[in-house]
């Protein structure tokens, strides 16, 4: 299994970025996927999550609004559409997905919300 996770970077607050995660080693298609975060100094949190299909799609309360998660299963791709990012956004941002109760994650991509 294997996860990478790109498109992380500085934006200002109020900004946007759009995550991608590429899947390999597992049928992605059959799997339930999910982005969290870690900041410094804070415990981790489940951003968002989709089904297999893309058709149901949950968020923290913290993103509710701002943050979109999609999937193409043609690409083996997850995505997080974040909009109006805010400065407590500021994380390293994981992909994840859990086969047979082992957890699998990226090696995380940087997103830093600063003026």
């Amino acid at each position: 299994v294997q996860l990478v996770e790109s498109g992380g970077g500085s934006v200002q607050p109020g900004g946007s970025l759009r995550l991608s995660c590429a899947a390999s080693g597992f049928a992605f298609s059959g799997y339930p996927m999910r982005w969290y975060r870690q900041a410094p100094g804070k415990e981790r949190e489940l951003v968002a999550t989709i089904t297999n299909t893309g058709r149901l799609t949950n968020y923290a309360d913290s993103v509710k609004g701002r943050f979109t998660i999609s999937r193409d299963n043609a690409k083996n791709t997850v995505y997080l559409q974040m909009n109006s990012l805010k400065p407590e956004d500021t994380a390293v941002y994981y992909c994840a997905v859990l086969i047979r109760n082992s957890n699998y994650e990226g090696q995380g991509t940087q997103v830093t919300v600063s003026s």
